[in-house]
């Protein structure tokens, strides 16, 4: 694993009620997947933080709420699957909790496809290692384009999933948009 500073930056140490540490530092709090992104980050892995919460809470809605986490704050990362020519075509999408990522405009677009959905549950489980309500664009597949709201990607301190239920990244949308396969769009993410 690589080898991180021994305190959290100051970006977002706390956040609401969340109490954060370097992510790289908790392996028990990430989804395997995550992990092994981690490990090859090539940015300052030490801005990526995890909180640890009641998995039970990690539901956007009830998460912002229990946490003082302000929305806002809050991005979803949702699976989104379209077909062309009988090929699936997958991607990830980040979006504010405030908003909705316009599936069937922007998104399918971008994939080139007739119609764009959201994947089913298993699907996603299935093909990211994730667990549902915890997924995160770090560690999804190399193939998959991860569309970041431009909003998300101008954000000091975003709040994602960690692959697991039990925790939460805290990372700046700088790092989320420097992901591979990162495409900055901006009105990924429209009006809730």
């Amino acid at each position: 694993m690589r080898t991180v500073s021994a305190s959290p930056p100051s970006l977002a140490g706390m956040l609401g009620k969340l109490s954060t540490e370097v992510a790289a530092k908790r392996p028990d709090l990430l989804a395997p997947a995550v992990v092994a992104a981690l490990d090859a980050w090539s940015g300052d892995v030490g801005e990526v933080l995890v909180a640890p919460i009641d998995p039970d809470l990690a539901d956007t809605a009830a998460f912002c709420e229990a946490y003082d986490v302000p929305p806002e704050a809050s991005a979803n990362c949702v699976v989104v699957s379209g077909k062309r020519e009988g090929d699936v075509r997958l991607a990830a999408c980040l979006v504010f909790a405030t908003t909705r990522a316009d599936v069937n405009g922007v998104v399918r677009r971008h994939l080139d496809v007739r119609k764009a959905s959201f994947a089913p549950m298993a699907e996603a489980v299935a093909l990211t290692g994730m667990e549902y309500g915890g997924i995160t664009p770090l560690g999804l597949p190399a193939d998959w384009p991860v569309l970041v709201d431009a909003a998300v990607a101008a954000a000091p301190a975003v709040v994602v999933g960690s692959g697991v239920r039990r925790s939460k990244l805290v990372l700046p949308g700088r790092a989320l948009a420097s992901l591979p396969g990162a495409v900055v769009i901006a009105g990924l993410g429209r009006p809730a």
